[in-house]
């Protein structure tokens, strides 16, 4: 008798979430990407749906500060103090599904940027990109709710991800959000209890489950990588065993990376330092898919090549 491969049965389903609204939804967008769906752990379609394609999207700042990574900076350092000339290479060069867009100069401790400034990059960047948007604040709470709710204005319509979302700060956020039907992303530092406890605040509020998007936090290659994945996969195999308010989209970015010494260390033993960090990003965000992430948010084009062609071949796609 031929061997009949073990099977895993699941009660739980991942929902889906989209983002992006084409012209004939009421947006502009000339794409959109669908999150969740899955019925199985990551790309096991033997033993269950596993619909949807991770999506990696790409992370723009509005100010680029001395201390961001070479390495990241060489591949777009002639259009990188320009948010929709950055946006473009990295759709039309590189193939983002979809962009990031990062406000931190809007932090009133550093550059204090004003809201009409943030306002003229999102409308640039609208116009520069058709792929799905994600707008995410500094950090500070008091300028993130007047920075978001304009964002939010200005991109209604368009389905966007608006973040980031925390337990003591999403009141604001989510009001911009569903004033506008985008979605949230729902920040949680390592903590699956938290991870669930920002689910429940968020949907007690109002927001509908079906608009959120879970970031429980990816760690960096040898900075917490394992703890991470632990917690990811917990997070996935609750929603599959019937935990409903864990049944949404994670997302996971590895902005973190780079910040890891390791990456960047100058060690002839290790082989070339902007090499490794490349090699460092892709690890990072492959582990976080294995775990259960439905998307990414990257950094190097060619870290987002390896991981993209990686997965072409775990879902059948890439070369024999």
């Amino acid at each position: 008798m031929p061997l009949e491969l073990p099977k895993e049965k699941w009660t739980g389903k991942i929902g889906e979430v989209v983002i992006g609204a084409l012209e004939s939804e009421g947006g502009t967008r000339t794409s959109k990407v669908v999150l969740g769906g899955a019925t199985s752990l990551p790309f096991l379609s033997f033993e269950g749906e596993y619909p949807n394609e991770p999506p990696i999207g790409m992370e723009i700042f509005d100010v680029v500060r001395e201390d961001y990574p070479e390495v990241a900076r060489k591949p777009f350092e002639d259009v990188i103090d320009d948010p929709g000339k950055w946006a473009k290479k990295c759709v039309e060069e590189h193939g983002a599904d979809m962009i990031c867009i990062r406000l931190i100069g809007t932090n009133p401790e550093e550059e204090n940027r004003s809201v009409e400034d943030a306002e003229q990059t999102i409308r640039e960047l609208k116009e520069a990109v058709g792929v799905p948007l994600l707008v995410y604040g500094s950090g500070d709470e008091e300028k993130d709710a007047k920075v978001l709710e304009m964002a939010s204005n200005v991109l209604a319509g368009e389905r966007c991800l608006l973040g980031l979302a925390e337990e003591d700060a999403y009141k604001s956020i989510s009001v911009a959000s569903m004033a506008n039907d985008h979605g949230i992303v729902a920040f949680s530092n390592l903590d699956i209890n938290l991870a669930k406890q920002m689910n429940i605040l968020l949907t007690d509020f109002g927001v509908k489950l079906e608009n959120i998007i879970m970031d429980p936090l990816q760690a960096g290659l040898g900075y917490g990588l394992e703890y991470s994945y632990s917690v990811i996969e917990r997070i996935r195999l609750a929603a599959f065993m019937g935990d409903k308010i864990l049944q949404v989209p994670i997302l996971c970015g590895t902005a973190r990376v780079w910040n890891a010494r390791e990456a960047f260390k100058e060690d002839a033993s290790l082989g070339e330092a902007g090499s490794r960090a490349i090699l460092w990003e892709a690890t990072t965000a492959l582990s976080a898919l294995m775990a259960g992430a439905d998307a990414l948010l990257m950094r190097h084009p060619d870290a987002v090549a390896c991981v993209r062609e990686s997965i072409k071949g775990l879902t059948g796609g890439g070369e024999q």
